[in-house]
């Protein structure tokens, strides 16, 4: 497994200071948003190719995940920082007793690598039960999963007081058909002391683009 690299953050210097104080200090604000993204081009191409739609949709949130420092940001022992790139630590469903499990894939730029990985890691931990199926996950895995017998309008992921966590959590749900699209529901949560709305109408154009443009990046 490569090895991540932490980047230490200048608080003083840094031209999120006051925001990050004030949202995390003064009041605790995180937000969710819930969209449609278009996935009928992605849906068609991964059919075409004999690809599994969960591992290229991993793939996807995570991509434009990493294209964003805001959306990466944590503590690392008493440092704020950023990682170089997060993991995707997603949950996998046991058919016979209606659990999941979690497991983590090391991300990498070449989805043709990435895919092979989750198969094997698939392969490897998928029939292990209990919360964790793959143990040791690194620090800057994300979580991400997708809640397949639903198609929601809304989804919000509640921390409970977990304190000095920032990484986003992204949710899908059950895709339908409208008219002559294919539509996802795809939910967001982030901690406002991190992200603001900007960073996450950026991260959502990114996920449109990458659903559209599949033959920059889909082997």
């Amino acid at each position: 497994m490569s090895k991540q690299q932490f980047h230490k953050i200048d608080l003083q210097n840094w031209e999120r200071y006051t925001h990050f104080y004030y949202f995390s200090k003064m009041t605790n604000v995180g937000f969710d948003l819930t969209i449609k993204i278009d996935i009928t081009h992605l849906l068609d191409e991964t059919k075409k190719k004999n690809i599994k739609f969960y591992p290229a949709y991993l793939y996807i949130v995570t991509t434009c995940l990493n294209r964003y420092k805001e959306l990466k940001i944590a503590y690392d022992g008493n440092e704020l920082g950023y990682w170089d790139t997060l993991t995707p630590f997603y949950a996998i469903f046991h058919d016979d007793n209606k659990t999941f499990s979690s497991i983590w894939t090391e991300y990498n730029k070449d989805f043709s690598i990435f895919y092979k990985s989750y198969l094997n890691d698939v392969e490897q931990y998928g029939k292990n039960y209990g919360f964790l199926a793959k143990p040791n996950p690194p620090k800057n895995c994300y979580t991400v999963s997708c809640l397949p017998w639903i198609s929601f309008k809304s989804f919000t992921v509640h921390n409970h007081g977990l304190e000095n966590y920032y990484f986003p959590t992204v949710e899908s749900g059950k895709y339908h058909q409208k008219d002559e699209k294919i539509l996802l529901p795809l939910s967001i949560t982030v901690h406002h002391a991190a992200t603001d709305g900007y960073h996450v109408s950026c991260f959502i154009d990114d996920i449109q683009k990458m659903c559209f443009n599949t033959d920059t990046w889909l082997f």
